[in-house]
């Protein structure tokens, strides 16, 4: 599968919401990266057919978008809010969702039990849906987004409110369903998308930053990032001088990992192996800089 964007623009109203984006998706876990209004839910809903482009194309396989009845066909979609009737059964929430699609009785059989035993939700298949966790509500989402074995998992934020390690189980089961499909997955929390995804593409308001590998990313931030020691009462004249990317206290001294151009002047500088989380923030660093021209 082969997902083609070219020139693609969404605006509301004055506003552009994306402005010309062109990316190639293809097989695998890419992930989309951005602040919250970046463009990120938009290009989701756009993608999985709930909003239209004000122009550009998409196409999947060479599928146009707005042949939508195919298009449907080929994805899932696992929304920001995935909410269902509190008082279903997960087994009867799947049935349900299975009848909606047209899936045959027989495949039913075969593909509910299945999908719900490799999301984890088969001892719980009794459960009411509001008496599951965050988590459980989650997987039970990859499950119906997967019932009619779609080519294209759309996850759109996937993993607020999860605590970090049903965070680090949700997205290995994502990377376990993306070894023949395409798997987009769109977050603000860089450590995730470094965890899983092999690509990725960064947005800011609605304009497209970066596209490539995780590694390429890392690597525009390389000869950067620098830990600098001082004192605790010099932390504010740093938080001045530097981008500081975090800080931790050391007995009466801070450290800290700051984006700097050249080797800092001060703190005793070591220089540090940049990040995927310092490749962006070096790229809205950029940004911000050609804003200011």
């Amino acid at each position: 599968m082969e997902i083609q964007i070219q020139n693609l623009k969404k605006n509301y109203g004055r506003k552009a919401a994306l402005d010309n984006i062109s990316l190639t998706i293809e097989n695998g876990m890419f992930g989309l990266l951005g602040r919250n209004g970046a463009g990120k839910t938009t290009l989701m809903q756009i993608l999985s057919t709930l909003r239209e482009p004000t122009s550009g194309t998409i196409t999947f396989d060479k599928i146009p978008l707005e042949d939508t009845r195919k298009i449907r066909s080929l994805i899932g979609f696992l929304p920001q809010e995935f909410s269902l009737y509190p008082d279903m059964s997960v087994l009867q929430i799947m049935r349900y969702l299975a009848a909606l699609s047209n899936l045959p009785a027989k495949v039913q059989r075969q593909r509910i039990p299945d999908l719900l035993q490799r999301v984890n939700l088969w001892e719980d298949r009794g459960k009411k849906v509001r008496k599951l966790s965050g988590g459980m509500k989650r997987r039970l989402g990859i499950a119906q987004a997967l019932l009619h074995d779609p080519q294209v998992l759309i996850a759109d934020e996937p993993t607020a409110g999860l605590d970090p390690q049903e965070r680090l189980r949700f997205y290995a089961l994502l990377n376990e369903f993306s070894s023949n499909r395409v798997v987009i997955v769109s977050s603000h929390i860089v450590s995730d998308i470094e965890t899983v995804c092999e690509k990725v593409a960064v947005l800011d308001a609605g304009k497209l930053l970066f596209a490539g590998t995780v590694e390429d990313l890392a690597q525009t931030a390389a000869g950067k990032v620098y830990e600098l020691t001082v004192p605790k009462s010099r932390q504010a004249f740093i938080q001045s001088k530097y981008l500081v990317l975090s800080s931790q206290g050391h007995l009466g001294d801070m450290k800290s990992r700051v984006l700097h151009d050249s080797v800092p002047a001060v703190g005793n500088p070591v220089a540090c192996e940049a990040t995927v989380e310092d490749g962006y923030m070096e790229m809205l660093r950029q940004l911000e800089r050609e804003v200011k021209k």
